[in-house]
């Protein structure tokens, strides 16, 4: 380990310096991370009235591939955001 000699240098200098060079760490930190927002999990029948269709015509995009389905002890889910991105743009 290095011996750091800081000469003619007051308190508050060296608090002022200790911030600076913490603030830059945690900014490069930063790039690092990203925030992740909770997967929102939509019922079949919540998917629907989202969509304003009925739940048989969802059953039939689901067959046809047009929307990705998740289920757990028979009960049938759809990510959120996974249905939004099945919207597309009309010209």
């Amino acid at each position: 380990m290095s011996n750091l000699q800081l000469i003619q240098v007051t308190p508050v200098q060296l608090e002022e310096l200790v911030k600076q060079v913490i603030k830059e760490q945690l900014e490069e930190l930063k790039k690092f991370f990203t925030h992740k927002e909770p997967v929102e999990y939509l019922s079949r029948h919540e998917t629907a009235e989202m969509l304003k269709i009925n739940v048989s015509t969802l059953h039939n995009w689901v067959k046809k591939g047009i929307l990705k389905s998740y289920g757990i002890e028979g009960r049938v889910y759809f990510k959120r955001s996974e249905v939004e991105q099945a919207l597309v743009e009309l010209k």
